[in-house]
């Protein structure tokens, strides 16, 4: 277990943070992403950032940072040619030398106390092996538009992810992640094997193979600040690639449904057909979206059916 040792100060040893930063064409952004992890108070952490090929001047402003910042926490940088966001997440895992890795964002950024709140959950729960919180969405500028990004902007009802069940439920149909909020234990890497390298975009997947292990818990604190600006991969308004992004999600839902028992691997196969109806949607197709939906309607009638079922033995034993 990575620990700093504290015994000098009279305090327990605090176990060490990695702070894992993907970074691709930021440059008006990455300053101010590496500026929060100085600002959090809390003190075992160090940061682990790739530039993945950028083409702007984000490496430079990085390199800049490392020199006048490098003396004050522990700092891996590299810069190398594009590979992709999964490639990169698993080699910053590979690189960290934490017992606990702090997911971020180059375009955005930390709010402080959020490590702090994430560690004493993961350490209050040796069970759950990633903690996830919420987050504050900003514009291009650092201007608040909401309070809470689950709630705000995904609709989401954050009293789901107060049980196992809920978060269950939650990932599978309403994945309401608003930007870098997980802490994960880096030894959970081990059982769910990482990021797929062959996805463009990773955390749903990520997600789903820890629900099934019920492996996830929640703290209703704000952790970051999710940046919205014109270039977010995942909130693209280009049809052709929402449409990849979309069928992408569904063949996720399709090959994960097995890891899931009843009635969720139910739930997970309806949402694979939600996601179809969207794709003919934007494909024009009406007669997919039509069967699509008829099918994910079914399946979802039956998963709550399931659902009952299984309550009531449950309630009965």
């Amino acid at each position: 277990m990575s620990k700093v040792d504290d015994a000098s100060k009279g305090m327990p040893a605090m176990p060490l943070v990695s702070i894992l930063i993907p970074a691709f064409n930021h440059e008006r952004f990455v300053e101010r992403c590496l500026d929060s992890v100085l600002e959090d108070p809390y003190p075992a952490k160090e940061i682990v950032i790739i530039d993945d090929g950028s083409t702007d001047r984000t490496g430079e402003i990085i390199a800049a940072w490392v020199a006048r910042h490098g003396h004050e926490l522990p700092v891996e940088y590299v810069h190398r040619d594009n590979r992709g966001i999964a490639v990169t997440l698993n080699e910053l895992a590979a690189r960290a030398r934490g017992e606990f890795l702090r997911l971020g964002a180059s375009d955005d950024y930390l709010l402080p106390g959020g490590i702090e709140a994430q560690v004493n959950y993961l350490v209050g729960h040796p069970g759950k092996w990633a903690v996830i919180g919420d987050s504050v969405v900003v514009d291009k500028d650092g201007k608040t538009l909401h309070e809470s990004g689950m709630r705000d902007l995904h609709g989401a009802d954050k009293h789901l992810y107060q049980s196992d069940d809920g978060i269950r439920l939650a990932v599978i149909s309403h994945w309401a992640i608003g930007g870098p909020v997980a802490l994960v234990r880096k030894r959970a890497l081990e059982t769910v094997a990482g990021w797929s390298d062959c996805l463009r975009i990773d955390d749903w997947d990520f997600f789903l193979r820890l629900a099934a292990h019920d492996a996830i818990g929640f703290v209703d604190v704000a952790v970051c600040a999710y940046r919205i600006h014109g270039s977010n991969l995942s909130r693209t308004r280009h049809t052709p690639t929402r449409v990849l992004n979309l069928m992408e999600a569904k063949d996720i839902a399709m090959r994960r449904a097995v890891l899931f028992h009843e009635p969720y691997r139910t739930l997970l196969m309806a949402q694979s057909h939600f996601i179809g109806a969207k794709i003919s949607f934007l494909q024009g197709r009406i007669g997919g979206l039509l069967v699509h939906m008829m099918a994910y309607l079914s399946l979802v009638a039956v998963s709550k059916a399931r659902l009952r079922s299984t309550h009531r033995i449950a309630r009965a034993a």
